[in-house]
């Protein structure tokens, strides 16, 4: 927290110590509670490089304790001590070349790393190397090995795989307990069931020096088993909650204006009713009503308005917009939790949750496997304890054979299998599959919505023309704009950089904040900025003007198509979907847009409610809609839709409340997305056939006694193994 004593600015007092005493016992209130941890984001990172240079310029800084990068969340933790100020930090990484913006660490919760993935993949090692070495030692007895060789190969088997099996079927035994706590019969219980008794089988075989055990069997099925709970596992693993990121964008702290002194102040102790100031180039920290000063507004995150909005004595603004140009005092409305931007955060934590609530096909088979393979293999143990006339040990056999036969491993491979090649195929052509059913709800699209800016388009505007314009218009205006960090102006600096144009020789340059620059050239003085403020006509487009000795020059300005649009729209109507636009932006950008496009249904000046609405109408009517959106404004959208893309240039907020994240510039992929969902679905079916067929076939064979327990396991492994060739044929 930074205290900024601006004494020039407090008011006169014939008591001094009465205007500074109240302020006083606040301030070191305020001073008492410092902040020690920063935590910012790192848009950019990527490469291990990233993590020295980053945490070597952080730790250069005077009072940086400690600074450890997060290259998987993209982000970078930081301890520090008094004095030292977000602005600084962000400052010293934008001059190494990265990227970074402050988000708030009490709005963050403490994401665990993903253990529960390591855990698996150690025991899928473990049962791996435990099962090689089990069935070198089951090819001596296979070969031939008889009495105390053949009894000294199965007790170093059963070394090996009952540890193993202890070990590596954790994950299963919890699993299968909880949900018999809970009175169920969950899809573990006949897993669990199935390991068990092929151990135990294979100890007491041993003990009573029987011709054979079964400890390659349990190993055997505790790997495929744990391989498909893996794959399942990666398939659906979110790495943050949208929820989560979206609050953190708040602006943590704010200026608090208190009896004249400048205060930076948590977003926590900001109250309705007390004053803040915004600086130029900086975010709206709360929602209020503007009490003094003149700028101008970049609404773009909520709104995808690209032109920026006027602001001046009692506009209204929100958290979350960016002021432009020139300094705002500002009374809360509203801060914190009850700000819109929380509001909107609130919109996708509710979105989210119902789409996670979506079940899988494999989940669904689940609910009625775990019955009928109890019923199988009871039964089976029943009857030929009655035609055996009790012979235990046998009807027990023919009763584990049942239970690994139908042991769920091809029908769990079945999803995440198919997932998995595709999600490989889809990579290659740019496409990161971020949800574990995205693929089963692409499939149902039937509907695709569109955003315009920073998704059909790039969000960066371009000059029209600009080569068609007088050299020395070009360079004057290119040398007022340089004095600007306006989008138009600085597209127009870019645009005259690029035709090779230098700068005119232009003085006195100021920026007037909510109308343009002047300054004076050849005694004259010259304007560049808005229509009115330039005495021009104005176009019906996204302009700006310049105005110098009486005469006016107009620079019109387009919004760069983004690669690969038109033939990705294109492809997405061929196959049959409907496609709609809807923009925050002006209708007259929209419209020309849609026209370029050939998108019939468009909607200009949405709101995000109101986005989140229209998806929210469209699967009310039983449309399954794909949302394609790369803004705060979109991201409730985004939660909300059946299934969602977001470019990888999109918001953090935006990335995470998306399925899938096109990691290029070019839209095309999006129609190959859709395509090999398709495809993907058909594997799934085509995989739930198999593994049906092979129940069909294996299933009697046990229940008549035809199938030992590695027979039953030798055969649960092809089938896993066909499913698993079955989803690669994707690739």
């Amino acid at each position: 927290m930074t205290v900024v004593e601006d004494f020039s600015r407090s008011p006169i007092s014939a008591c001094p110590a009465c205007t500074v005493v109240p302020a006083a016992e606040r301030i070191a209130a305020l001073r008492a509670e410092r902040d020690g941890r920063i935590v910012l984001s790192l848009p950019g990172a990527g490469g291990a490089e990233t993590i020295s240079t980053v945490e070597a310029a952080l730790l250069a800084v005077p009072g940086v304790r400690s600074a450890r990068v997060n290259l998987t969340q993209k982000r970078v933790s930081l301890l520090v001590g008094p004095g030292v100020t977000a602005a600084a930090l962000v400052g010293v990484l934008e001059e190494q070349g990265h990227e970074a913006h402050e988000l708030d660490p009490g709005l963050l919760s403490a994401t665990e790393t993903d253990r529960q993935g390591r855990d698996l993949l150690m025991r899928l090692g473990v049962a791996f190397f435990s099962m090689m070495n089990v069935m070198l030692l089951s090819v001596a007895v296979w070969s031939g090995a008889e009495d105390a060789t053949r009894d000294l190969f199965h007790w170093i088997s059963g070394a090996i795989a009952l540890p193993t099996v202890i070990f590596a079927g954790q994950p299963f035994f919890k699993s299968a307990w909880a949900s018999l706590r809970q009175g169920k019969l969950g899809m573990d219980v006949p897993i669990s069931l199935a390991l068990i008794l092929a151990s135990s089988i294979s100890v007491y075989e041993t003990w009573m020096s029987g011709h054979h055990a079964y400890f390659d069997a349990a190993v055997m099925l505790a790997f495929f088993l744990l391989l498909g709970r893996y794959l399942d596992h990666r398939t659906r693993a979110i790495a943050r909650s949208a929820a989560e990121e979206l609050a953190a964008l708040e602006v943590p702290r704010a200026i608090l204006l208190l009896d004249g002194i400048e205060i930076e102040t948590p977003i926590a102790e900001i109250h309705p009713g007390d004053t803040v100031l915004v600086r130029p180039g900086a975010r709206m920290p709360v929602d209020g009503i503007v009490l003094h000063g003149a700028s101008e507004l970049d609404r773009s995150l909520l709104t995808g308005e690209s032109l920026p909005v006027r602001a001046g004595e009692g506009t209204v603004v929100s958290a979350g917009e960016v002021n432009l140009t020139g300094p705002l005092t500002v009374q809360v409305t509203a801060a914190g939790k009850e700000s819109s931007l929380h509001r909107m955060a609130d919109l996708v934590a509710v979105a989210e949750g119902a789409k996670t609530r979506y079940t899988s096909l494999a989940d669904r088979a689940a609910k009625l496997y775990s019955p009928l393979v109890h019923i199988l293999s009871f039964s089976a143990f029943g009857y030929w304890m009655w035609a055996t006339g009790g012979d235990l040990r046998y009807a027990i056999n023919i009763s584990a054979a049942v239970l690994i036969i139908t042991c769920p491993c091809a029908l769990g491979l079945a999803v995440p299998a198919v997932i998995t090649s595709a999600s490989g195929r889809l990579f290659r052509k740019g496409l990161l599959i971020k949800h574990g059913t995205a693929l089963e709800r692409l499939a149902e699209v039937d509907t695709v919505v569109f955003d315009k800016t920073g998704t059909l388009t790039l969000g960066v505007p371009e000059p029209l023309a600009l080569a068609d314009q007088p050299r020395d218009v070009v360079a004057l205006a290119a040398a007022l704009a340089a004095g600007s960090s306006h989008p138009l102006a600085r597209a127009l600096a870019d645009g005259a950089r690029a035709l090779g144009i230098a700068p005119a020789k232009v003085t006195e340059v100021i920026e007037v904040p909510g109308q343009g620059i002047e300054g004076q050239w050849l005694g004259a003085r010259v304007r560049l900025g808005r229509a009115d403020w330039c005495a021009a006509e104005p176009l019906p487009m996204t302009a700006t003007y310049l105005s110098v000795a009486g005469k006016t020059h107009a620079f019109a300005f387009t919004d760069r198509l983004r690669p690969g649009a038109e033939q990705a729209v294109r492809a997405l109507m061929a196959s049959g979907l409907t496609v709609e636009l809807l923009s925050g932006d002006a209708a007259a950008p929209v419209s020309d847009l849609a026209g370029r496009l050939g998108i019939p249904n468009w909607k200009a000046g949405v709101l995000p409610a109101e986005k989140a609405a229209r998806v929210a109408e469209l699967s009310a009517r039983g449309h399954r809609v794909l949302m394609v959106g790369d803004g705060l404004n979109d991201t409730a959208a985004l939660a909300a839709a059946h299934v969602s893309i977001s470019p990888a240039s999109a918001l953090d907020a935006a990335r995470v409340a998306s399925d899938i994240v096109l990691l290029g510039q070019d839209m095309a992929p999006i129609a190959d997305a859709v395509r090999i969902g398709r495809q993907s679905a058909r594997r799934m079916v085509e995989n739930f056939l198999i593994s049906g067929g092979y129940n069909v076939v294996a299933v009697p064979l046990a229940l008549a006694g035809m199938a030992t327990p590695l027979a039953a396991a030798l055969a649960m492994s092809l089938s896993s193994i066909t499913v698993s060739l079955n989803a690669m044929r994707l690739k």
